[in-house]
């Protein structure tokens, strides 16, 4: 049975998993429900079938740090210790081993491995194009 949020200590939850403080698994719970609700927002998938690959997850975080954070999204995350799309999967799979996620059988860390570069993802002109996208 997976632990609600509620019944998570967060702060051993992150000395476990890593450089993280609880902020950056916080924000990649809320992450994965914002890509969920994006990828599958037309789907006619139950629910519990709805799956989003380590690499859809990856760019789906990159677009809800930048919704969240703006200009700032590459400071929030570097600040968090997570600078690399590896450490968002280091963060993933803490969760798994926490039950707060699952995983299907295909899903493994290097699903998370160098999707993209966080300096070239958060770059000035890729964060204005971005945000400038969301404005008009």
């Amino acid at each position: 049975m997976a632990n609600t949020a509620s019944e998570v200590d967060w702060r051993r939850l992150a000395a476990k998993g890593g450089p993280y403080p609880p902020e950056a698994y916080h924000f990649v719970r809320e992450g994965l429900g914002r890509t969920m609700e994006l990828l599958h927002k037309q789907s006619s998938a139950p629910e519990g079938d709805r799956h989003v690959s380590g690499q859809q997850l990856c760019v789906g975080l990159r677009e809800y740090a930048i919704e969240r954070y703006g200009m700032l999204a590459f400071n929030v995350l570097s600040n968090w210790n997570v600078q690399r799309t590896d450490d968002f999967g280091r963060i993933v799979f803490t969760m798994i081993d926490a039950g707060l996620l699952s995983k299907t059988s295909r899903d493994t860390a290097e699903d998370f491995r160098g999707v993209y570069d966080f300096h070239e993802a958060f770059s000035r002109d890729r964060l204005l194009t971005a945000i400038g996208r969301r404005s008009a």
